[in-house]
């Protein structure tokens, strides 16, 4: 019956399916909220991230989620990078803010995740990060080369802020 009156909604389009288990009232639906329900665990992070704190100023129109697997999607023409870290980071509360009903990055967690992922990233301005944060969130990641490389990215930013 709650199948048939959910077709019903749909048909009617009191309801729209964005994807299969997945539901909207209408087109104005939060896309960060549909996101992390696709696949849970997951939270917004890595360029959307970086790209609203002005760390990075290249503009991605796909959404990037930090999951379980590695997945690239399209739903209702916005595309969706899920990005494999191991579970017990994704599980990890560190530097993760629950904005309404998403959970999504700090610019510091999201700048980690990002250097996690690839140890050779360009940030264009790392002004915007507060450093203590950076420094008490990397223990989680438990990564002697990327501590290093955190460092190398503190050093260089030092550096270009008192020239």
């Amino acid at each position: 019956a709650f199948q048939v009156r959910l077709n019903y909604y749909v048909q009617t389009g009191k309801l729209i399916r964005v994807r299969r288990g997945i539901y909207a009232k209408d087109k104005k639906y939060d896309k960060y909220e549909f996101a992390t329900k696709i696949l849970r665990p997951s939270y917004i992070s890595f360029e959307s991230v970086l790209g609203a704190a002005g760390i990075t100023f290249q503009y991605y129109s796909q959404i990037f989620i930090a999951s379980y697997v590695k997945r690239e999607l399209v739903c209702d023409g916005q595309a969706y990078s899920f990005k494999k870290m191991k579970v017990a980071l994704l599980n990890n509360p560190a530097g993760i803010n629950q904005a309404g009903e998403y959970a999504i990055a700090s610019k510091e967690r999201a700048f980690l995740d990002t250097i996690y992922r690839n140890k050779n990233y360009y940030f264009d301005n790392l002004t915007p990060l507060d450093w203590d944060k950076v420094f008490n969130i990397l223990p989680i990641y438990n990564n002697k080369k990327m501590t290093k490389k955190v460092q190398e990215y503190y050093e260089r930013y030092k550096a270009t802020k008192y020239t």
